[in-house]
């Protein structure tokens, strides 16, 4: 894989982090999760991941995971500035001892700035970067698209981005580096395309106005006779002629004429026929028309299953339907990880720690002294 050999160290926390520790495991490199807690439900990003709770109040706990950091490549840390080094395991702390480590320091608002010290979540971060004013209708309030834009796209995957940067420029240099990422940043240039078109007949409207956000009615959404949806992309004129064809309407509807009648045209027209319907339709078509899937049954789709867009798995003794790894790597393809290992908490704890030079003995003291947490008492 082609990550094989990168030692990585996840301080436990909110969706961005443990995204970009995913990342990086399903790739290949080794992440060993640094938790709070020994049970951690909330984590569902911990698949192909390893795992140990400590005590961070007791300094015996710290020096351990200062050791851990001494022999890895890699940091991520998702506290506000400050926690880290109160805890004595900063980047002065532990870089010292490694200078090649890259400690990645992935945070709302960033190590510094007026609201680096305040709480915040992704709607927030979204806010502050201005790419939440671009998204909902006309005349509606801005809409934000779940917790997408700012904790995965402009968290933990510009975060994953940043680090290879890091350990591509170490090859060079032989030195590690500190990655200051902030969401409101990573997601201002994940958006760096909607702010640089403005001047773009396709935007520079207000919102609800433009061609892409709905305000086109050949660039929207359209709900059929069972409930569904079909979802229309056509922008260019070849395409939106097939739009045409496909609904079978007069070929010399102006395509930017009047919106609105045309927009209550297609609304009446979609709605005659079943989303399944009109996916046969439109099926061998470069209309741009496709079907919106539910999210429990995109897996089930043609093209989907064509390409192994999801996977199929038990985790925990049930069946749940996950996206693979992407990109599709020729040579060295990634892999989605299960939860590492099928062994109990001590043996994990055994084989973490032992690679610092601890022995099993060494382990057993450090949970009687509650250094090592475990959810339930091993047989010792």
């Amino acid at each position: 894989m082609a990550l094989k050999g990168l030692k990585v160290i996840e301080f436990v926390g909110l969706a961005p982090g443990p995204f970009c520790g995913m990342l990086l495991a399903d790739f290949g490199a080794t992440v060993t999760r640094i938790d709070k807690t020994p049970a951690n439900s909330l984590d569902v990003l911990q698949a192909g991941k390893r795992s140990i709770a400590f005590d961070l109040k007791k300094p015996e706990a710290v020096e351990i995971v200062r050791s851990m950091c001494h022999q890895s490549d890699v940091v991520i840390e998702p506290f506000r500035p400050g926690v880290m080094e109160k805890l004595g395991l900063g980047p002065s702390d532990v870089m010292t001892e490694n200078p090649r480590l890259i400690y990645a320091r992935l945070t709302g608002f960033g190590q510094y700035g007026s609201h680096a010290l305040r709480a915040g979540h992704d709607i927030n971060y979204l806010a502050v970067s201005g790419v939440l004013s671009m998204f909902g209708r006309k005349f509606e309030r801005p809409t934000p698209p779940t917790n997408f834009a700012a904790d995965f796209a402009g968290g933990g995957l510009l975060c994953a981005f940043g680090i290879l940067v890091a350990v591509l420029e170490r090859h060079h240099s032989g030195k590690g580096q500190i990655i200051d990422h902030a969401m409101v940043d990573g997601a201002a240039y994940a958006a760096s395309w909607l702010f640089r078109s403005r001047k773009l007949p396709i935007w520079g409207k207000p919102r609800g106005e433009n061609v892409l956000d709905t305000g086109a009615h050949f660039y929207d959404t359209f709900q059929t006779k069972d409930g569904k949806f079909m979802s229309i992309g056509a922008i260019e004129p070849q395409f939106y002629r097939k739009l045409l064809e496909g609904l079978d309407l007069p070929l010399d509807i102006s395509q930017y004429g009047d919106d609105l009648k045309n927009r209550h045209l297609l609304e009446a027209i979609f709605l005659t026929k079943t989303q399944a319907e009109w996916s046969q339709i439109f099926e061998n078509e470069d209309a741009c028309v496709f079907p919106v899937l539910e999210i429990d049954e995109a897996h089930q789709y043609p093209h989907n299953r064509e390409r192994n867009v999801f996977l199929e798995r038990n985790q925990a003794g049930e069946d749940e339907i996950i996206p693979a790894p992407a990109p599709k790597l020729s040579r060295t393809p990634a892999r989605s990880g299960t939860l590492v290992p099928a062994r109990d908490e001590f043996q994990l704890a055994e084989e973490i720690l032992g690679e610092v030079g601890l022995t099993s003995e060494d382990v057993k003291k450090l949970y009687e002294k509650e250094v090592v947490l475990f959810t339930t008492r091993p047989k010792l």
